[in-house]
């Protein structure tokens, strides 16, 4: 019953933007830190976000920190993902993953096996 689904990938231009979602159902997701994780062809999972349960702690992956921003709208039980300054090597299949024991983003970012539960995917693809 519990289920994440992202939203909001595409094709992009290289220097262009995209804002991808993650909803939740079946759980409130204030309850869960929210990870977000990509996997490129012939590439291993790479954890690039984390937001705390509250959304006052974040974590970024150096490659994407000062382009992209997580943020969450508990409210509306989704996490967003803004992505900016896209680059060829962007492109990737992005998951959220949604961890309930989790509460420290600066242990959890890239550790996949702290997350519960998984979104199916969505591909973002930059080229030019």
């Amino acid at each position: 019953q519990l289920q994440l689904v992202e939203s909001g990938g595409g094709l992009v231009q290289p220097g262009g933007s995209l804002r991808l979602s993650c909803a939740a159902s079946g759980f409130t997701l204030g309850d869960a830190a929210i990870g977000w994780f990509r996997q490129a062809p012939g590439k291993e999972r790479e954890g690039i976000s984390c937001i705390s349960k509250t959304g006052r702690s974040t974590r970024y992956t150096d490659s994407v920190k000062d382009r992209f921003t997580i943020s969450r709208d508990n409210a509306k039980n989704t996490v967003y993902l803004q992505m900016n300054s896209l680059k060829p090597e962007d492109t990737a299949v992005y998951y959220c993953a949604a961890g309930r024991l989790i509460n420290l983003c600066v242990s959890a970012l890239g550790a996949w096996h702290r997350y519960d539960y998984w979104g199916q995917g969505t591909q973002v693809t930059v080229s030019s």
